[in-house]
């Protein structure tokens, strides 16, 4: 995900989610056979290229469902750009940690509010619920980023979910639109989509309240032992 680390050279990247290890053998297979005109940086473009690819299909989805392969795609370019920059730095020894670091979450933070916003703009899920999705979202790269700086470790996934489950996800919920009339099948009064993107997003800001007590505890517990 990362051209690198912050400069802190304890920081230790964390990743444990279901499918890491598969995605780790395809980079690094990938990276061998990467051109070397292709550098991090034009990766990191093409991930954000992909991320208004998927904006752009969920804004043209009010015309017709069939613009939903646009966002289909965009997730595939989105994935292959934001997942090979850091690994192609890694791979060539050419990381910048801070440089990186920096660049690669503030273009995660743009990608993401694109594809949520282009959700909520979309003709299935109303802006209200794809905001609570968002603000889910935010408040773990919050909690992420804290973490980081008081733990010395960056965790990248949570309960073996990680950026790319997310997508997975994501991907399902889009094919979900293309099979589903907007606003039909509807759990009680809510339509089911606005239903799941909600549940989703009630989820994240559920595990940033847990996260955060987890980690508060183990902070006072250090504090109280360095005082003694």
């Amino acid at each position: 995900m990362m051209h690198g680390s912050p400069a802190r050279s304890e920081l230790r990247r964390i990743q444990e989610n279901w499918l890491a290890k598969s995605e780790r053998r395809v980079l690094q297979w990938l990276c061998a056979r990467m051109p070397a005109s292709i550098t991090p940086d034009r990766l990191t473009a093409i991930g954000m290229i992909g991320a208004t690819m998927v904006f752009g299909g969920y804004i043209a989805s009010n015309l017709g469902h069939l613009w939903l392969l646009l966002s289909l795609a965009g997730y595939v370019v989105q994935w292959f750009g934001d997942s090979m920059d850091g690994s192609l730095a890694r791979y060539r020894k050419i990381e910048r940690p801070s440089y990186g670091y920096f660049i690669d979450h503030s273009c995660d933070g743009m990608a993401n509010l694109l594809i949520v916003a282009g959700i909520g703009l979309s003709p299935y899920v109303t802006m209200n619920i794809a905001m609570v999705a968002l603000a889910g979202y935010l408040l773990m790269s919050v909690h992420t980023f804290l973490a980081a700086r008081v733990m010395g470790e960056l965790r990248l996934s949570y309960l073996a979910m990680g950026p790319t489950e997310l997508r997975l996800f994501l991907i399902l919920l889009t094919i979900a639109m293309m099979a589903i009339e907007p606003g039909g099948d509807r759990i009680w009064t809510i339509p089911a989509l606005d239903a799941l993107v909600g549940l989703i997003g009630a989820a994240l800001i559920c595990l940033f309240i847990v996260q955060t007590l987890l980690v508060a505890r183990t902070l006072a517990r250090v504090d109280s032992n360095a005082d003694r």
